[in-house]
């Protein structure tokens, strides 16, 4: 399987909050945000690795290059290009994405790694063609609610709640099947993930979900230490 991460944001709301760490590289648990996905990742052998990074943010790029250097065994591919949008960080990583199932994710998304993998294994062996990650947790300043019908696929997405679930931020695709609406939405001048996961269902493409326990953002540096907490069983 291969593997994306969408980390070409600037961290707007921690950088005026006094954070200057870029964001992929906050430590949580000693462990920064960047480096826990990829050691996720390496858990489930995959085929290749590809990360959209912002310009602005040459430590991120200087540590993907060392990590390369030591996971010579692993393809990595790093993109440097700066993005109105996740939508379009998406756009750009199908450039180098191989054809067949992925999994992409935002670099400041949380989840625990027994989760990740329940969730690679469902993806792997589901009939679905893709499958989403939610969670009854809802930690986002605006969340994405979900409604899911009584076959487990996705039949809704709204912006104003209360609905059971939120998108988690984890999106396992075909890329062959989604190439097509992520163009028209695109071309139609649309922007921002939640638009594009509207416009598979809207284009008929069936989107199963999978429940995570709990999945938070690092938007807000009070977040960095509420994850601390979390993921030391505090």
């Amino acid at each position: 399987m291969n593997f994306a991460i969408i980390a070409a944001g600037e961290g707007s709301r921690l950088v005026q909050e006094g954070i200057k760490t870029p964001k992929p590289l906050i430590r949580i648990g000693n462990v920064s945000l960047i480096e826990r996905l990829l050691g996720m990742f390496l858990v489930q052998q995959p085929e290749t690795i590809s990360v959209i990074i912002n310009p602005k943010m040459p430590d991120v790029a200087l540590f993907l290059e060392l990590w390369k250097k030591d996971h010579k065994d692993v393809v990595l591919n790093v993109l440097v290009k700066e993005t109105p949008s996740s939508m379009h960080s998406l756009s750009e990583l199908f450039q180098v994405l191989p054809d067949g199932p992925f999994v992409c994710t935002t670099v400041d998304t949380l989840f625990t790694k027994e989760d990740f993998s329940a969730y690679c294994q469902a993806f792997r062996t589901s009939s679905s063609t893709c499958l989403f990650g939610l969670t009854s947790f809802v930690d986002d300043e605006k969340p994405l609610w979900v409604h899911v019908n009584d076959e487990g696929f996705i039949s809704d997405f709204c912006d104003e709640g209360p609905a059971p679930f939120v998108s988690g931020g984890i999106y396992g695709l075909q890329k062959s099947l989604v190439s097509p609406v992520l163009n028209q939405c695109l071309s139609s001048g649309q922007a921002r993930m939640r638009n594009f996961q509207r416009a598979l269902l809207k284009a008929g493409v069936p989107v199963r979900a999978h429940l995570f326990g709990r999945v938070m953002d690092i938007d807000h540096a009070h977040d960095i230490e509420v994850a601390e907490r979390w993921l030391s069983g505090n």
